[in-house]
């Protein structure tokens, strides 16, 4: 794998060995964040599900301020930190070992703010919805939620929450999601 674009395009990055998590291939990666030019640069990015963090280390390569990876999986955080040591980041990025009820109690307890969030869990996750009321907690007024999700799965579009757009790359989907009240505020 690899940082696309940014001040480290072109630098590898590792992935967690086994099959506990699904890294996002380059061409999807690239893919989204054409999609989400404009929306990245001075952001502040949350990653639940982060596996090997390749989703938030090619924001901030992209000009986000700075990135908050969580995953409860051991592998996947030892990866990260291997990572971010590598890309030098340490001063821009945080990683919590903890799974994402945890990582919001805390991350909400501190005040956090977040104007980007990644959600990239396992397929086969059924609490979407929990955790949408669950970041709430720490979602700016204008943030941009990107899930995601098998190809021929969509997630249901969350209570309180508008789907902005969605597109698939044959077995992978994404989808953007932001709260009501933001598009019902600029309406």
């Amino acid at each position: 794998m690899r940082i696309i674009a940014g001040i480290a395009g072109g630098r590898t990055i590792s992935a967690p060995r086994g099959t506990d998590t699904r890294p996002t291939l380059d061409r999807v990666r690239e893919s989204l964040f054409n999609m989400l030019q404009g929306t990245v640069g001075g952001s502040r990015v949350l990653d639940l599900f982060a596996g090997s963090g390749a989703l938030s280390l090619e924001a901030v390569s992209r000009g986000a301020l700075s990135a908050t990876l969580v995953d409860h999986d051991r592998k996947a955080h030892a990866v990260q930190r291997q990572n971010i040591a590598a890309l030098r980041w340490e001063d821009r990025t945080e990683t919590l070992l903890a799974d994402w009820r945890e990582a919001l109690r805390i991350l909400a307890q501190r005040g956090e703010r977040y104007d980007l969030v990644f959600l990239d869990p396992p397929y086969a996750f059924t609490g979407l919805p929990e955790v949408f009321s669950g970041l709430r907690t720490v979602l700016e007024k204008d943030a941009l939620i990107v899930v995601e999700h098998e190809g021929s799965r969509p997630p249901a579009v969350p209570e309180g929450y508008e789907l902005i757009r969605s597109r698939k790359w044959g077995y992978c989907g994404v989808s953007f999601f932001q709260t009501a009240e933001r598009t019902e505020m600029e309406g």
